[in-house]
């Protein structure tokens, strides 16, 4: 599979409720290709469920409008599988009884055809993570930092069109959090992805990165 282009990541009216209450009124927000834009606010205030009906795995208790665009691209009615947006959550979400170059082959594309090729990507995703040689470890040897990595690794050899990020640094300490910050931006911006980041702590925005605030 060639790896998606790069294009802008598009909000148009996007508006969501919850028994007639409005939690993200009318958004339009179009992401650049290798930029982030983060959204804040308080607990409740709609931040994760934007990012759930982008994804579109938006419970059906919500009431969605408004269109989600790839470039020229409508997502909006498109099942989850068929919009390829990346998303990476606060846990790793690692499958504990998979080896850690087992995760990763899981999320190759069926286009990447062959034992040979698909082994080749994912030692050459966990050379980009630092954790060359990890092929075989176990998801429980590996320190906090180290699954943070590869959780981003297994989302980014999915060939996202966009990624979203769901308070993914929250569980780290100050130092790796730091770290798994700038790893993240990086690697996505590399590969042109436009991101839209969920969180709490405004040390967690991008340097003069626009910050779009809900329940304000």
């Amino acid at each position: 599979m060639t790896p998606p282009p790069r294009l802008p990541l598009r909000l148009e009216g996007v508006r969501i409720e919850l028994a007639q209450r409005e939690l993200v009124p009318p958004l339009d927000l179009a992401i650049a290709p290798g930029e982030c834009v983060t959204v804040m606010g308080p607990s409740g205030c709609g931040k994760s469920t934007l990012l759930a009906m982008i994804a579109g795995t938006l419970d059906a208790a919500f009431r969605a409008s408004g269109r989600v665009r790839v470039g020229e691209l409508d997502l909006t009615h498109l099942p989850p599988e068929r919009r390829r947006i990346g998303i990476q959550f606060q846990d790793d979400l690692l499958f504990p009884h998979l080896s850690i170059a087992e995760n990763l082959a899981f999320a190759l594309p069926r286009a990447v055809q062959g034992r040979a090729l698909r082994r080749d990507r994912v030692g050459r995703a966990l050379a980009e993570a630092e954790l060359p040689g990890f092929e075989d470890r176990d998801p429980a040897t590996l320190s906090g930092g180290q699954r943070a990595r590869v959780a981003l690794m297994r989302t980014l050899l999915s060939e996202p069109r966009a990624l979203l990020l769901d308070e993914p640094f929250n569980r780290l300490d100050i130092q790796l959090r730091a770290d798994f910050r700038r790893f993240v931006f990086e690697h996505a911006a590399a590969r042109g992805l436009p991101m839209l980041l969920v969180t709490h702590d405004p040390a967690d925005v991008p340097g003069g990165g626009r910050v779009v605030t809900l329940g304000g």
